[in-house]
């Protein structure tokens, strides 16, 4: 039988390396940013997540702007979804 003293040893030398930490970073980073950015895209007004209304396009005013960045135009209000 193999002591899990050796295998311990190896294991929180490798995977806890200093080097590894900015690799740690990175991947944090992107899961959260990819995370964020699905839930975004979830939240646009074009998904439908309930019945009571199937065309929620329909309830958005000429005025108001769905977009994070608009670059050439400017509008009174922005769009927020009332219930999901």
């Amino acid at each position: 039988m193999v002591s899990p003293a050796p295998l311990r040893k190896s294991l929180m030398k490798n995977w806890f390396a200093v080097e590894a930490i900015p690799i740690y970073v990175i991947i944090g980073g992107v899961l959260t940013g990819a995370s964020w950015y699905m839930y975004r895209l979830a939240m646009g007004p074009t998904i439908v997540w309930s019945k009571n209304n199937p065309t929620p396009w329909n309830t958005i005013k000429p005025d108001e702007g769905t977009k994070m960045l608009s670059v050439n135009q400017k509008f009174d209000k922005s769009w927020s979804r009332d219930k999901i």
